[in-house]
């Protein structure tokens, strides 16, 4: 199922943050029926830096690359402010596309960008944004291919310019709107009263960010209709490393910690050795 059938259907998507192709695999062995690419997380994990607009859009090309020769779920790819004015977003929506993309999210922030959840942001015009997404429109080629526009006035210019921004954005032809970090549940309601109705919404939950955290269940309650967790991951294998690497260097060993680790025939399960090395020996020469 594309991506855009799927958000038909009343139950909300939750689409977890990766980052390269085991976490991509990772995920979908649980279950998930649609991935996010976050530029935090390829800057966190390809960078070891922070979601301040140092990824380019050849590596996340290169990563959503990856991940699509592992996986054939959607995925949604962050494309930042598209990397320029329009026609660089035109152009990352071709190389996107050709990666594999399903969908690009694309901001209105300045660039460099930061992190939606990162104070001192600032704004391109509405205007400028609104032509943005028409070029991306224009650029694609699929219908299939959606593009989510994301405003990140709420700290910027406040709600209501917010609220003012996402309305120009969808007339300019974005398929999913994504109003950025939200403060409050009043907040996240009045979203869903003003565009429920009229187009599919995104909603982003950042542990510790400014958007009260809630489950998929309430924000599909509230009328949301996709839901990621973009860097969660990163944070939760992040806190593993940092005692995984201090256990190392303190013990001299891995037993301490064997616990909390795939031994090495372990790792091969999850990531189908087995299954790949018999895939292999099909096309392996056949003696007479």
């Amino acid at each position: 199922m594309t991506l855009k059938a799927r958000l038909q259907e009343k139950e909300i998507l939750v689409a977890p943050g990766v980052y390269d192709g085991l976490t991509a695999s990772l995920a979908e062995q649980a279950g998930f029926e649609a991935l996010y690419l976050s530029g935090a997380a390829v800057a966190y994990t390809r960078l070891g830096r922070p979601d301040i607009g140092l990824s380019t859009a050849s590596e996340m090309a290169d990563t959503m690359t990856l991940i699509a020769d592992r996986t054939a779920l959607p995925v949604i790819i962050d494309a930042d402010t598209g990397f320029g004015n329009a026609l660089n977003a035109q152009r990352t929506m071709r190389l996107y596309e050709r990666a594999g993309a399903s969908a690009l999210q694309v901001e209105d922030q300045t660039f460099p960008k930061r992190c939606g959840h990162l104070s001192d942001k600032s704004l391109i015009a509405k205007q400028e944004m609104a032509g943005k997404v028409a070029a991306m429109a224009d650029a694609r080629a699929s219908a299939e291919t959606l593009i989510i526009a994301r405003t990140d006035a709420v700290a910027v210019e406040g709600f209501n310019a917010a609220i003012d921004r996402a309305g120009a954005y969808l007339e300019a032809g974005a398929d999913v709107l994504f109003i950025e970090a939200p403060q409050t549940e009043e907040q996240l309601t009045e979203i869903t009263r003003e565009f429920g109705s009229k187009v599919p919404l995104l909603v982003n939950m950042v542990e510790g960010g400014a958007t009260p955290i809630s489950g998929a269940r309430h924000l599909e309650d509230l009328g949301f209709s996709i839901v990621i967790f973009p860097g969660g991951i990163v944070r939760a294998l992040a806190h593993t490393a940092q005692a995984y690497y201090g256990s190392l260097y303190k013990n001299g060993s891995n037993k301490p910690f064997v616990d909390r680790m795939f031994d090495f025939n372990g790792l091969n399960e999850v990531l189908g050795t087995n299954d790949m090395l018999a895939k292999g020996a099909q096309y392996d020469p056949k003696s007479d």
